[in-house]
């Protein structure tokens, strides 16, 4: 029985509910949900953030100034073909990312939104203890481990998922807190 390898699944869940969270805009400029936006850049498929600086000078705006001016145009029209939803304000050096001031109905449609995100995890999680008890049951099943190391290995997998669910619920309350509180 590795419970490393089931730990490390567990993980593995809880890394991609924390991209799915930095992905989801809560009021406030976050670079972040530029990371999946690619560009055509010389005919490569390239992430913005390799064509281009990019800061945050204001709670509310994204700055985008390209390395190489040609591909400015490039980026204005990812970001249009994206789903973020915003419109990028392109003066000749930088594009300008607004973003605008959350409505009370957006903040609870968000909050349904990485609530499913975070359901979906514990799902996950829940996967892996079932892969795991379904291991160990198989283990005794071929008198690999006695009946005893069975409910030892079914109560550890079990304070696990507990812990990891726990961790899951954390990370969703802190979203909610910074989509609800902007």
């Amino acid at each position: 029985m590795e419970f490393d390898k089931l730990e490390e699944r567990m993980n593995k869940t809880i890394s991609v509910l924390e991209d799915n969270f930095s992905d989801i805009r809560a009021g406030r400029a976050n670079p972040a949900i530029l990371n999946k936006i690619t560009v055509d850049y010389y005919g490569v498929p390239t992430p913005i953030n390799q064509v281009a600086g990019i800061s945050v000078p204001e709670a509310r705006l994204i700055v985008i100034q390209p390395w190489d001016a040609s591909v400015l145009k490039e980026i204005e029209k990812a970001i249009l073909a994206s789903d973020l939803g915003l419109n990028p304000n392109n003066d000749g050096k930088v594009i300008r990312l607004a973003f605008p001031e959350l409505t009370e109905e957006r903040r609870r449609d968000l909050v349904k939104d990485i609530k499913k995100i975070a359901e979906d995890a514990k799902v996950s999680i829940r996967a892996v203890r079932r892969d795991g008890i379904d291991e160990a049951k198989e283990m005794q099943k071929e008198s690999l481990i006695t009946e005893d190391d069975l409910k030892k290995a079914e109560e550890d997998i079990q304070k696990l998922t507990d812990k990891k669910i726990a961790e899951i619920d954390a990370k969703f309350e802190k979203k909610e807190q910074e989509i609800m509180s902007v």
